[in-house]
């Protein structure tokens, strides 16, 4: 069972990710996993949820649009992204929003 991220009330924001990998994944795991960590790190990182099937779906919380500004521009995240796109995306999209509320239900 993957968990749910534990945001703050909003507004917060949402980078939402969606993938289809290709059949090359050399590298991938080590190299997403080496940006969940790092992102962790970042400051206004709030947290993160991900699935994958055929279709993935990543999906990271911020404070605010600086705080995403700055991971998009982090180095080793830039190289990551290079490498998506080269050759472990074959067709990705990524959407920024602003969540406005949330709703939950806990065990």
């Amino acid at each position: 069972m993957s968990l749910i991220a534990d945001t703050p009330e909003p507004p917060y924001y949402a980078v939402i990710f969606s993938s289809h990998k290709t059949g090359d994944t050399d590298g991938y795991t080590e190299a997403a996993e080496r940006m969940l960590e790092l992102a962790a790190e970042q400051p206004g990182f709030l947290g993160v949820e991900s699935a994958r099937e055929d279709l993935g779906i990543t999906v990271s919380y911020w404070a605010d649009l600086e705080s995403i500004r700055l991971w998009k521009q982090q180095a080793e995240h830039r190289l990551a992204q290079k490498s998506g796109r080269e050759k472990w995306y074959s067709s990705y999209k990524t959407r920024v929003a602003r969540v406005e509320r949330d709703y939950e239900k806990q065990p």
